[in-house]
């Protein structure tokens, strides 16, 4: 079956990876033939329209259907923040339109998780071999207080990870490194001012009919594969295949044993430590009172007290 790639490009992805990337496929499908079409994001949330319309008009259900001349296939080009905002544009939608990825971000979890090449025409030639789509399970999130809802590839954070996100995105420091492709830096800046700043908090979890309280949260993460922050193995057995979500809950303690468990995380040998708690369910619920920073994929929620609930559903992914 022949394929029509609707290419959805965010250039600024990975401080202007994706402008070079999307250079490099776009020449690359013009010397295979491969009919394409081109949107360039212009503004934040820009891609949410041009694939609301997109869904409306032209993406159709994966089918197997040998009439079906031309494919409309949709690609993805950019980070792990533009893939949240594509997923959660197509919510509404039939859940068997398929997404194509080619990563262009500065982090690429998700392509990490799913074993999507980070390398973009590596990613493309994968894309290209594939003859039809994978399920993968992604995360749902239904925030009671707030009454919002949406879908997350990577994780959802609370605390920690999600007050460096915050951090770093407010930094005044990260618009002018990331002109000369030093924005990891402000990263790196942020995870230390949060380290000396960030206080525990008291959370209740729900999950698999038991209540779970913690006093001293310090980072809460639900994932459904291994990775966050950027290749962090923070759950090493967590599997975007299965229906089964993660959770890791790590305790506010003394610098020294956080700076030991960093250690610890990047051996693989975090479950070693009485401070680290990791939980599998197929659904998870957490409360928060004390307001708290709260991240999807990266992409701040707000600062704010949560009655948050977690489960699973699938979506199809060509590769």
């Amino acid at each position: 079956m022949k394929k029509h790639f609707y290419l959805v490009i965010n250039e600024n992805a990975g401080s202007g990876t994706g402008r070079k990337v999307a250079g490099k496929i776009i020449r690359q499908l013009q010397t295979a033939s491969i009919d394409y079409t081109t949107f360039y994001t212009s503004h934040a949330g820009h891609e949410i329209e041009i694939v609301e319309s997109l869904a409306q008009n032209i993406l159709i259900p994966w089918s197997n259907d040998e009439e079906i001349e031309s494919f409309p296939l949709l690609v993805v080009l950019g980070g792990d923040g533009t893939l949240h905002s594509v997923l959660n544009a197509l919510k509404s939608f039939d859940s068997k339109i398929p997404i194509g990825y080619i990563p262009c971000g500065s982090g690429n979890d998700f392509a990490r998780g799913v074993g999507i090449p980070r390398q973009a025409e590596k990613a493309f030639f994968q894309l290209l071999k594939a003859q039809s789509p994978k399920e993968i399970h992604v995360i749902t999130y239904d925030e009671s207080i707030q009454d919002e809802r949406g879908l997350a590839v990577n994780n959802i954070g609370i605390g920690l990870d999600a007050s460096i996100v915050n951090a770093a995105n407010t930094s005044a420091s990260k618009h002018a490194l990331n002109k000369f492709n030093m924005g990891s830096l402000s990263y790196i800046f942020s995870i230390l001012k949060v380290l000396f700043t960030q206080k525990g908090f008291p959370i209740l979890v729900e999950m698999n009919g038991k209540k779970l309280e913690f006093d001293r949260a310090f980072l809460c993460t639900v994932t459904n594969h291994p990775y966050f922050g950027g290749g962090v193995p923070i759950a090493p057995v967590a599997d975007p295949h299965k229906p089964v979500l993660d959770f890791v809950l790590v305790e506010r303690v003394s610098l020294f044993k956080i700076f030991w468990l960093i250690i610890l995380l990047m051996q693989k040998k975090q479950m070693n430590s009485k401070y680290f708690h990791h939980f599998q369910s197929s659904k998870f619920r957490i409360v928060s009172t004390v307001p708290q920073y709260i991240h999807a994929d990266g992409e701040i929620l707000g600062k704010r007290s949560t009655d948050i609930s977690f489960g699973t559903e699938t979506r199809l992914f060509w590769f």
